[in-house]
């Protein structure tokens, strides 16, 4: 069993700074304790303003929005506050290695403080140049390297965790490499907004796509999925929320009402995974590897 809180956050301003910004999460971590909750999951860049809705030419005038250390002196409070309280968490940062390297990264933090695990993001969506002709920038592939460290599944919380961030839940291969390894529970934070510069006609659908990929993977892999939104109006953007915890059933178990930081909480028995991954998605038994090479083997579509 793991009581786990889904901490969504609303807007952060560009002039807010991160000592207000840790206050949050640790006013955050109260009301999980409140909840009883042993995991809170924050959201992806859950530091700062969704920084790559802007492009500036010289890259390293964006380093501030960066950490070039975890925990940093002005990070430390939360992680020290969860370890008095005895809650675990994971937190969504934008991180600059010592080698220069830029990666949209999570963490996951044990309730002894300890770090557990580091996902760095696979599926950075967006571009990679200034458009100007855009309300806003989708930087990303700017600003963040995609990882090749893949998806890793980790023993924490009694259970078997793994990670993915935003545009991750949207490719079903991120759920089934982690369903491989045996996952019960996927945290996900994201950073989603509502007006889709390529095709406005997906602005209505938002919260439906958001729903469908994530009850999906959940559904054919078995697992828990917990949702973690930073949304509501940030500089001017309307960001989706709907954060929410998702059974291996594809049921939702939980969901925020609002566009401001939220908590809500579920109490996940781990042992539901098992309802599915031994029965309808038995992989060993149903599972027809030979036939998929295409999945590894191909990037774009080929039309034969």
């Amino acid at each position: 069993m793991i009581n786990v809180g889904a901490a969504q956050l609303g807007p952060i301003q560009k002039e807010d700074d991160r000592v207000s910004v840790v206050k949050r999460l640790i006013d955050l971590l109260h009301q999980a304790k409140s909840a009883k909750c042993e995991l809170v999951v924050f959201p992806e860049l859950a530091l700062t303003t969704f920084f790559p809705r802007w492009f500036v030419e010289n890259i390293s005038e964006a380093d501030h929005w960066y950490e070039t250390e975890m925990p940093s002196a002005v990070t430390l409070p939360l992680f020290d506050e969860a370890k008095r309280l005895g809650i675990g968490f994971c937190l969504g940062y934008a991180e600059l290695t010592p080698n220069g390297e830029r990666f949209n990264t999570q963490i996951l933090v044990e309730r002894d403080g300890s770090v557990v695990a580091k996902y760095r993001k696979v599926h950075i969506p967006g571009h990679a140049t200034h458009e100007p002709d855009r309300p806003f920038q989708h930087a990303e592939r700017y600003y963040f390297t995609p990882s090749l460290e893949g998806f890793g599944v980790w023993k924490a919380f009694g259970g078997r965790l793994g990670m993915m961030i935003c545009n991750d839940r949207r490719w079903p291969e991120s759920y089934r490499v982690m369903g491989l390894q045996g996952v019960e529970m996927i945290l996900c934070g994201y950073n989603t907004p509502m007006h889709y510069v390529p095709d406005p006609s997906q602005d209505a659908l938002q919260g439906f796509h958001n729903a469908l990929v994530m009850q999906s993977g959940a559904y054919q892999n078995g697992t828990f999925v917990v949702g973690v939104a930073k949304g509501g109006i940030e500089e001017g953007v309307l960001g989706l929320c709907d954060s929410s915890i998702i059974a291996p059933s594809g049921e939702i178990l939980a969901k925020t009402s609002t566009f401001q930081d939220e908590l809500v909480h579920a109490v996940c028995d781990l042992d539901w995974c098992k309802q599915y991954k031994e029965t309808l998605f038995d992989f060993d038994k149903y599972r027809r590897p030979e036939v998929y090479g295409r999945i590894t083997g191909q990037r774009g579509s080929v039309l034969d």
